[in-house]
């Protein structure tokens, strides 16, 4: 008689500062696409679930906000307690770092970890691009401030040491019911990846502070069926602070947010693997970073 292997399942929680690469290890770990990935920080604004399954486990991934040390907004402020409410439910924190990482060891955080009562992981992350000194630095420093269950050298990027993580995690995660459905792979609907796309692109096609002050909200998503292949008609609207920046997202003669529609149509389409329609609109509303209504509205509070 064959003895079926135990059911594993567990929320394991991905912590750390802006620009470490927490949510391109996610994506490593998980295997798709999920949380939008650029160059500048603070890119992940909101706590997105990935879910990897397979027949005898279910690990639900938490991609978090990076921890903001200086709080201008109160969207900054609902970012941060986005990022440590990982403490709540996880079955395994991986606490993630890298070479210009910058702590002075009185940081929240540090208090955080020392408290956790569940594993947590120290996660050295881009070692493809640090020297054997830069990463002993950073083991010298963090190993001595919490009881950290192991250190993982890897490279998310270039998924080096990520598979050795992923089994380091099995081993730690409980054994537990299926708590999503086997095919779901996040608990966010496609509308909010449509929103990140578009949001990507914006951090991609322009700069300054128009990224940051730029909110993407999907008013309508309709399926249909079009010359007998799926097809979907999508309208978002770009909310900035001011008039001058809606001038700048959509440029001279709208060359800018064309540009931006045929980016965003392009990934949009490939994600969800069908053709569609975009319609994209600018609208200002100001101060909504600190504005409770409009934050309530984008999520950030609830």
């Amino acid at each position: 008689m064959t003895v079926m292997a135990p059911h594993k399942s567990g929320f394991i929680n991905i912590l750390g500062k802006p620009n470490v690469g927490k949510s391109t290890l996610m994506n490593a770990l998980v295997g798709e696409r999920m949380s939008i990935i650029t160059h500048k920080p603070q890119t992940t604004r909101h706590r997105i679930l990935g879910i990897l399954n397979a027949d005898h486990f279910q690990l639900v991934f938490s991609d978090t906000p990076g921890l903001i040390s200086d709080s201008s907004y109160k969207m900054h402020n609902a970012m941060n307690k986005a990022a440590f409410s990982i403490f709540e439910d996880a079955d395994v924190v991986l606490f993630v770092t890298e070479k210009n990482d910058q702590y002075t060891g009185k940081e929240k955080v540090i208090k955080k970890l020392r408290q956790a009562e569940v594993p947590v992981l120290l996660v050295i992350n881009k070692t493809d691009i640090s020297s054997s000194e830069e990463i002993s630095a950073i083991k010298d420093f963090w190993v001595p401030l919490v009881s950290f269950h192991s250190v993982h050298c890897i490279s998310a990027l270039q998924k080096k040491g990520t598979e050795a993580l992923l089994d380091t995690i099995l081993n730690l995660t409980p054994e537990g019911p299926v708590y999503f459905p086997k095919d779901q792979i996040s608990d966010r609907p496609e509308r909010f990846f449509v929103s990140e796309i578009i949001r990507e692109k914006v951090l991609f096609l322009y700069k300054d502070e128009i990224p940051y002050s730029t909110e993407v909200v999907i008013e309508a998503f309709t399926e249909s069926v079009k010359k007998g292949a799926p097809f979907a008609h999508i309208s978002a609207t770009l909310y900035v602070m001011r008039r001058s920046q809606k001038q700048i997202l959509i440029g001279r003669q709208g060359g800018a947010i064309k540009k931006l529609g045929i980016e965003s149509r392009k990934a949009i389409e490939e994600f969800l693997g069908k053709r569609i329609h975009l319609e994209l609109y600018v609208r200002v509303k100001e101060k909504w970073r600190d504005d409770d209504r409009m934050l309530k509205s984008f999520g950030y509070l609830h």
